[in-house]
């Protein structure tokens, strides 16, 4: 195997890491202990082998190019990991410690994952970890995230999935809706309803509702005034202000029926479910931070 990086040029991109994080050459170089001027000539050497700018600089601040932000969050994954094989390869790494980067879905961050992160700190406070709330999907090499919650797994063999759980469905509507609603008894009066839509980010259709009939799942498509999308708590604030019936998760709504605010409703049709899962890239040697979050979220909420 030939050599493709001198020791200097791992140095200048340990410098270039440095630079882009405090957005200072001064800073930088203060933090290294070598002057800005060494900075300077790090960074400029990076450049001139990749061929294009990295930092827009100005008599005041740095600030990174888009070519440069790419990069760097590549260098910046790319040096995490050896540090944490020299850690490894030492016997150093007993205690996870390093950033932990992760992206979730809104609701099941907020509902779920926000709530517990708290305590996985307590256990592991080496971590830092940085929480992503989108329903975007989003790219592992080119965003450096370590992990990511979707609502289902997409065919990527390069990524390892693990069903977390399969989140209950449930129908709601608040009492104000249900005052002038005609009679809902089974699915089918859906028809006379006005029911939330939901469309999916990924496709821009409306996701089916889903019912147990006869002990089978059923797809049903649903009409409405009213649509969301991006977001499913869109169509969770339309429910509780009067605007219809929706189909959601338990684990958002639960306090809401406790209280009143929204009535669960076609009982006897429910207990069906979508799942939430996890998904990491494939690595023989997972890092022990991501490792220990992978084993604390199944932890806590694993089927």
């Amino acid at each position: 195997m030939q050599r493709q990086f001198e020791d200097v040029l791992l140095g200048s991109i340990e410098l270039f890491c440095l630079a882009a994080e405090l957005e200072s050459f001064t800073v930088a170089a203060n933090a290294a202990s070598v002057t800005p001027a060494a900075v300077s000539r790090s960074v400029a050497r990076l450049e001139t082998r990749l061929g294009v700018r990295l930092f827009v600089r100005t008599t005041r601040q740095i600030r990174l190019t888009d070519a440069g932000r790419r990069y760097f969050e590549q260098c910046r994954l790319a040096l995490n990991q050896l540090a944490e094989a020299e850690r490894e390869a030492t016997g150093q790494q007993t205690t996870p410690t390093g950033v932990l980067r992760i992206s979730m879905p809104t609701p099941y961050g907020h509902y779920r994952v926000l709530p517990l992160l708290a305590e996985f700190r307590a256990r592991y406070p080496g971590v830092t970890v940085e929480a992503h709330l989108s329903n975007r999907n989003i790219d592992f090499a080119e965003e450096g995230f370590d992990l990511a919650i979707r609502g289902r797994a997409p065919g990527d063999s390069g990524l390892i999935a693990r069903n977390i759980e399969d989140a209950e469905l449930v129908v709601v509507a608040s009492p104000a809706y249900l005052r002038s609603a005609g009679k809902l008894k089974t699915p089918d009066d859906l028809i006379n309803h006005d029911c939330i839509q939901y469309a999916l980010p990924s496709s821009g259709r409306n996701l089916p509702w889903l019912f147990n009939l006869e002990g089978e799942v059923a797809e049903m498509m649903t009409r409405g005034g009213y649509g969301s999308s991006g977001d499913v708590l869109g169509g969770v604030t339309l429910a509780r202000h009067g605007a219809g019936l929706f189909q959601t998760y338990r684990f958002i709504v639960d306090k809401d029926i406790a209280e009143g605010t929204l009535h669960e409703l076609l009982i006897p049709y429910g207990g069906c479910s979508r799942p939430f899962v996890l998904l990491y890239p494939h690595a023989r040697h997972l890092s022990s931070r991501v490792r220990s979050f992978v084993d604390f979220l199944m932890e806590k909420l694993g089927s």
